[in-house]
């Protein structure tokens, strides 16, 4: 071995398998939720409207399901002292897809297809990526070298599951599509269902520096 090999040892593979902690798999259990979300909204879609709202609701379910899976993969980390950065990438990634993406698709399933919906269900998506991100980034201060942070910063996006509430609302009294709850506007020729704005004031809310939660 030369001088030059013994200054710099050969880096160790890195295990994901072996990297995983139970509470990592509560993690890809809320993951696996919102992708059968987006799944059934897709179905959901494709099918008659008369056959088709059991999928609408089984679509719906999967977000308090995955909010289940998000509590108790915390719990579970903190119960066995368990963190690592792997863990809380795997969090963000995994509540991007069941908060974030999820309901955007049912709200779009649901009828929420005009050229103003487009944006403001976009433009929640962007702010739950944006907010998980800023979390991740900023965490560490955060916690004051506690387990968890002390407050959120803006709204968690887990609190869109009240959102996809509201749509289950909707399906229940038979307001989707060209009913949809709300009605629709015609902005400069381009329609806009009024629930969509509440998508609007979820991920403003997620992105407000201001707004702050304590975290229990």
């Amino acid at each position: 071995m030369s001088a030059n090999d013994a200054s710099h040892p050969k880096a160790r593979h890195f295990s994901m398998i072996r990297g995983f902690h139970l509470a990592d798999f509560f993690t890809l259990g809320n993951a696996a939720c919102g992708v059968a979300a987006v799944f059934l909204s897709m179905l959901y879609m494709s099918r008659p409207a008369g056959d088709a709202k059991s999928l609408f609701y089984l679509a719906a379910i999967m977000a308090p399901a995955a909010f289940l899976f998000d509590v108790l993969d915390g719990r579970i980390a903190r119960w066995r002292r368990q963190h690592s950065a792997m863990g809380r990438e795997l969090d963000s990634l995994a509540d991007v897809i069941s908060f974030g993406l999820a309901p955007a698709s049912l709200a779009f399933a649901a009828g929420m297809q005009g050229g103003w919906d487009w944006i403001c269900l976009i433009y929640f998506v962007c702010c739950g990526v944006s907010r998980l991100a800023r979390y991740n980034v900023t965490a560490e201060s955060l916690s004051a070298g506690a387990d968890k942070v002390a407050y959120f910063e803006g709204t968690p996006i887990p609190t869109s599951v009240v959102l996809t509430g509201i749509l289950a609302f909707a399906a229940w009294k038979d307001q989707l599509g060209e009913v949809m709850l709300g009605g629709v506007w015609q902005i400069a020729g381009i329609g806009l269902h009024p629930l969509a704005l509440l998508f609007v004031v979820s991920g403003s809310l997620m992105i407000s520096k201001t707004f702050r939660i304590p975290k229990f």
